[in-house]
């Protein structure tokens, strides 16, 4: 009987501790999970600060490259042999989305892209909002802050003040009428008036301020006449410019790359001998209108 009773506590006791035994690795394999999902959400979070930090190296370093570009980088007339062929504004939109991809822009087949895209009002028409005292700037796609391209709508006889365009690509391509592009050299003098009362589609105006620049250095090289389907192209190593619809009876419409993308530029009075930082907006972004609410 008692033998019985030792052999049945000993199976008790055997039992029990098979049941801790199975409590306790079931407990650390909790934990161990719980560890290893904690460390795997720790490893992610660093992994995504890391690709922050590398992609916002990778923009400067982009930014950087074209900006350089910009000293000897002149334009080509005719597109490239070897490069795609763009059949649509949404075609041109994602081939731009390509190149900028890597650091290193091809900024001769980013012409080569706007060189080859044939105008079409049914694609660009949306974007095309028109403002009766100024000619407009109306946003087609931000380019994840890499470039800005945009459509430029003129009135008749409407046109801009003579601007630089912040060490950045300007690529201007002409979807309908004529624009009449008027280049000057860069002043000498590098002295800036800071000033929020001035605007880029303004022509030369008479506000107070002081003379910043020699005016006599600002005298026009040239005009040229921008018609359907051309592209120019300029820097500021290449100078100034001011563009002009030239017609009193007929609008026009221009599809711009700017990269990198700027929010201020400078504009030059050749009146007044000032260079004048002012800030440059959206009339319109996507086809919406902007306002104080939605800015």
């Amino acid at each position: 009987m008692c033998r019985r009773k030792r052999l049945q506590h000993s199976a008790n006791t055997e039992q029990k501790d098979t049941v801790e035994s199975t409590y306790r690795k079931s407990s650390d394999n909790q934990r161990t999970a719980e560890t290893r999902s904690a460390t795997m959400v720790n490893q992610t979070c660093t992994d995504m600060a890391l690709a922050k930090v590398n992609s916002g190296k990778a923009d400067l370093e982009q930014e950087r490259y074209l900006r350089d570009a910009t000293r000897y980088f002149c334009g080509i007339e005719k597109p490239l042999k070897y490069g795609p062929s763009i059949d649509s504004l949404s075609d041109l939109i994602t081939a731009l989305h390509k190149e900028f991809e890597t650091n290193f822009v091809n900024i001769e087949m980013v012409n080569h892209i706007m060189l080859t895209y044939k105008s079409n009002a049914r694609e660009w028409k949306r974007f095309a909002k028109f403002d009766r005292f100024k000619y407009t700037r109306n946003l087609v796609d931000a380019g994840n802050g890499k470039f800005n391209l945009m459509i430029l709508c003129w009135g008749e006889g409407q046109g801009s003040a003579i601007h630089d365009h912040a060490d950045s690509h300007c690529f201007m391509k002409m979807l309908k009428g004529d624009l009449k592009e008027t280049r000057y050299k860069m002043p000498c003098t590098q002295a800036i008036e800071m000033s929020n009362g001035v605007d880029i589609g303004q022509m030369d105006s008479d506000s107070e301020g002081e003379h910043v620049f020699d005016s006599a250095e600002l005298t026009p090289e040239g005009d040229t006449t921008i018609t359907v389907n051309d592209v120019a192209y300029i820097n500021d190593n290449l100078g100034l410019h001011r563009v002009e619809n030239p017609s009193h009876i007929e609008t026009a419409v221009s599809l711009h790359l700017y990269c990198p993308p700027f929010d201020e530029c400078s504009v030059f009075h050749k009146n007044s001998g000032k260079r004048i930082k002012c800030p440059v907006t959206f009339w319109s972004k996507y086809g919406v209108r902007q306002t104080e609410s939605n800015k």
